[in-house]
This record gives C-alpha cells, sequence and structure tokens, in this order.
C-alpha cells in the first residue's frame, strides 16, 4: 500500500457542502461565507467525472503524482503492472481518474487503486490535484473504490495513513475505517510511521454494502 495516506492529506477533502450544512447551527465559528464556499466548492466537484483509468492515462497521472509525492512517486512500471490486473473477468485491480474539462481540453486532476484478493482490499493509492483540495474529490474517489470492494467481494479494506495526518484520519473515520495497528518508518526519507486503518464490509440480507 503507497500513498493513501498523503493523498487525504486536503485531496481527499473531509469538509464539503454537506458537512458544513450538517454543522450549520451547531458550530458557532460556521458562518454564511463558510456555508457559501463550501457550496461553491461541492460544485466544483461536481463538474469533475470519475470514469475507469486505461493505459493512455498513465502518462498525465505520473505527471501528478510527481507533484504530490516527488519523494516517493510511482515509476511508470507500477502503474502498467496494475493496470494489467484491472480488466477481464480475473480483475483483482480497481483504478479510476477523476477528469474535468477545461476550455474543450479534458484534464485528470485526481487518480485512486485498490488491490483485492482473498477477501480483502488494499487501498493502494489516492490523490488529487491541488487545485481540487477542498472540493470533497478525495471523498468520491475513495467511495469509489470501497464499491468496488463491494463488487470483488472483499470482507475488509486496509490503508495505511501518516500519523501525523490528522485530517484523513477523520475523513477515513467517516468512512468507517478504524485504526489496527502502526508500520514504524513506513514512510521515507521522513521515517514517520503509518497507522494502519481497517473497514468491515458489512453484509445485510446477503447484499453487501459499506460504511
Amino acid at each position: 500500500m503507497t500513498d493513501a495516506t498523503d493523498a487525504a492529506d486536503g485531496t481527499a477533502a473531509d469538509v464539503n457542502a454537506a458537512d458544513v450544512n450538517a454543522a450549520d447551527g451547531t458550530a458557532a465559528d460556521v458562518n454564511a461565507a463558510d456555508v457559501n464556499a463550501a457550496r461553491a466548492a461541492g460544485a466544483a466537484a461536481s463538474a469533475v467525472a470519475l470514469r475507469e483509468m486505461r493505459w493512455w492515462d498513465i502518462e498525465p497521472v505520473l505527471a501528478l503524482e510527481r507533484d504530490l509525492f516527488p519523494e516517493d512517486a510511482w515509476s511508470p512500471g507500477m502503474f502498467w503492472s496494475e493496470l494489467a490486473h484491472a480488466r477481464g473477468p480475473r480483475a483483482t485491480r480497481r483504478y479510476v481518474v477523476a477528469e474535468t474539462t477545461e476550455s474543450g481540453s479534458a484534464r485528470i486532476v485526481g487518480y485512486a487503486g485498490l488491490a483485492a484478493a482473498g477477501g480483502l482490499g488494499d487501498v493502494q493509492t489516492i490523490a488529487a490535484a491541488r487545485d481540487q483540495w477542498g472540493t470533497g474529490l478525495g471523498a468520491r474517489l475513495l467511495t469509489d473504490l470501497l464499491q468496488h470492494a463491494t463488487a470483488f467481494e472483499c470482507e475488509e479494506v486496509l490503508l495505511e495513513v501518516r500519523v501525523d495526518n490528522l485530517r484523513a484520519q477523520r475523513l477515513y473515520e467517516r468512512f468507517g475505517f478504524e485504526p489496527i495497528g502502526f508500520r514504524r518508518g513506513y514512510y521515507q526519507p521522513g521515517n514517520i510511521d503509518a497507522l494502519v486503518m481497517r473497514h468491515h464490509v458489512k453484509t445485510h440480507q446477503g447484499t453487501e454494502t459499506h460504511g
């Protein structure tokens, strides 16, 4: 698992219009300006479409990867290897990109990946462009992965998150993830520990759902 953590630091934003509206009237520091800003962010996120990642997306995804994770960015071969397992009846991967159209040209502004095997899902990566931070795009990407974890018949989903990334942890907790342990020095070169979190995929009347 890589980068599921840093991706949620602003990229998997846990503040959107619904969150602010729910807090309106209960949190003293939420005012009309905050609500309007959140609604604008929600509108921006809704203009972004999610779709399956394909091989021709690798180059623009790599550019985004290198910008967001310059110290430990994935190589082209890593993405090629993951996508090789993402299609067909024996697929064990789900990779998705977020795309927006600006001035008539499409631009990839986010991506995420899930690996699944033996009833276990593993969030491999999740990230969004800096200009998408605060729009809730990261939450949309995570939702997509969890929906496909259900399709893969996963019983639980794991991810790692930096211990100092409280914002990401709050997002994952909102999606039902719980801390189960640590990986010491997981994030290099900063030697930052990773918090391992687990999400149980619930079953109700024979149908699996998440959260």
